[in-house]
């Protein structure tokens, strides 16, 4: 039940001004690096590559031209593998701001403590590298796993984004080692949680937001698990 509410309060507090701001710019920032990318490419084709070659009936056939429009179906298969890893660059960027937010609003009198800006930046790329790694590992997989290699994908990714992010909304009030003592004891409802935000990787552009997402739910069930928060109180408005 407690996933379940966690998650519920995290996209609410996704369609706040205040949070809906940072979602905003993460998915901006996350979809102008993909075009920016696309666009290297496209260039560094037309650039780099020769002329082209001829064929029967055909005739000339310019293969700069050919492959770098080509490279264009390109964008769909790096979104689908690398949209959830640098939008969890992007948006952990943010995630401390998301997780201040949402203890301001609904625990104005258990807010914790911000983490360093560097500690939150080397969290944010465990995350990215954590997902990313996960993702290459299904998709090696996938042959092998047949129907199965949905249930590692999102099983893997879900135990992964519980890991860091529960351990992200813990560090606001204790240290490293009490934040794992308590990760480890609720290891089935972190698990839980972070399955069902990892359940929006296979969606386009909700993917972008479920850094964020995770910072917020996260963080509710942090209050709820260590005693702080009352997960059957009234959910408040701010």
């Amino acid at each position: 039940m407690k996933p379940v509410v966690a998650l519920t309060r995290g996209w609410a507090d996704l369609l706040r001004p205040r949070i809906l701001r940072l979602v905003l710019l993460g998915v901006a920032l996350t979809i102008g690096l993909f075009v920016a990318l696309q666009a290297v490419i496209f260039w560094a084709i037309r650039l780099w590559l020769p002329g082209g070659f001829t064929l029967p009936w055909l005739g000339q056939v310019d293969l700069s031209q050919l492959l770098s429009w080509g490279s264009l179906a390109l964008f769909p298969v790096m979104g689908f593998f690398l949209m959830a890893p640098v939008a969890a660059g992007f948006s952990g960027l943010f995630a401390e701001h998301v997780a201040d937010a949402v203890e301001e609003i609904h625990y104005p009198q258990r807010r914790g403590t911000s983490v360093d800006f560097l500690d939150g930046l080397l969290e944010s790329l465990a995350v990215v590298a954590a997902v990313l790694g996960v993702s290459l590992i299904s998709l090696l997989l996938t042959p092998f796993l047949g129907p199965l290699a949905p249930v590692l994908f999102f099983g893997a990714n879900g135990w992964l984004l519980g890991r860091e992010f529960f351990q992200m909304a813990a560090r606001r009030h204790m240290e490293a080692v009490q934040a794992k003592d308590l990760r480890r004891a609720n290891a089935g409802r972190i698990t839980a949680t972070g399955v069902l935000v990892a359940l929006g990787l296979a969606v386009p552009f909700v993917n972008i937001m479920l850094p964020l997402l995770a910072a917020a739910a996260f963080t509710h069930l942090f209050q709820m698990v260590s005693g702080s928060g009352d997960p059957a109180g009234r959910y408040r408005r701010g």
